[in-house]
């Protein structure tokens, strides 16, 4: 990280906090990061480089932007908290961050996004919205090329789980059609402001850059329904959706589980329908 302003330590962010009369909300999700040493680990790990453009989400206080502006990156912070906006603004305008007040559920990302053709999410996503908002941007918003996030560990753990793991699920397969995911750090909960209930962990997801030739809503309606009877032997989890013979055009075997079949096993599965 570059020379600069070192990001917000706990004792600057309740000193921001008291000056601007504000506390974190629990509706909104809100855990501030309080250790600078964490967001320059952060900042490494997205391998964010001058001329890069980055998008935040969650900014809060502004502390991993400091991190992320720090590198000459062009930083676009999007906060979805009206109250927190002057205090945001106070930290980071002066570093040419772009703040934006938007909900990133509902939010025009073309319009944001119009200054480049690839971007960088680095953020801190609020524990409510993380599982749906990274596979909205997976799906709709292609500029996005890749993803450092800081989610609760469960979560983490699902959008990077692999073909037999405890964690693997729909979510899983729906990443893996866009993205591959990897789990890249573990943060503890004493690290935040105020400290969550749960353990958090760093996601690292790289877009693909070719998608799978079956289309994303023939694979989805497989795996819907193949999660739906968790556990049980897909003859029984897809029935009425393939039949033995396409199960055997697929080379999947009847008596697996849904937790156990690839991406590809999926795919495969989604073409021998459409023959």
């Amino acid at each position: 990280m570059a020379a600069g302003r070192r990001p917000l330590g706990r004792a600057e962010l309740l000193s921001l906090l008291g000056e601007h009369g504000l506390r974190p909300s629990r509706a909104l999700g809100q855990n501030f990061v309080a250790d600078p040493n964490l967001i320059e680990r952060i900042v490494r790990l997205a391998r964010v480089k001058p001329g890069d453009h980055v998008l935040e989400i969650g900014p809060g206080l502004g502390s991993l932007t400091i991190g992320l502006a720090a590198t000459g990156a062009s930083v676009t912070a999007v906060e979805i908290d009206r109250h927190l906006m002057p205090a945001l603004e106070q930290v980071v305008g002066p570093l040419g961050v772009t703040t934006v007040l938007a909900d990133a559920m509902t939010c025009d990302w073309e319009d944001v996004l119009r200054a480049a053709e690839s971007w960088v999410l680095v953020a801190n996503l609020p524990y409510n919205i993380a599982t749906p908002l990274v596979l909205d941007l997976l799906r709709h918003v292609p500029v996005v090329s890749r993803m450092v996030v800081m989610v609760q560990r469960e979560v983490g753990e699902r959008l990077a789980a692999q073909p037999g793991d405890d964690a693997c699920g729909a979510v899983s397969v729906r990443v893996a059609y866009h993205a591959t995911a990897t789990v890249v750090g573990r943060v503890p909960a004493s690290v935040f402001v105020p400290r969550p209930k749960v353990e958090s962990v760093l996601v690292e997801l790289e877009r693909k850059r070719k998608a799978p030739a079956v289309p994303f809503e023939a694979v989805d309606e497989l795996v819907r329904a193949g999660f739906a009877g968790r556990r049980k032997m897909l003859r029984r989890g897809l029935a009425g959706l393939v039949t033995p013979d396409e199960l055997e055009a697929a080379g999947v075997p009847p008596t697996a589980r849904a937790e156990e079949l690839s991406l590809d096993d999926w795919c495969r599965l989604a073409a021998a329908r459409g023959t």
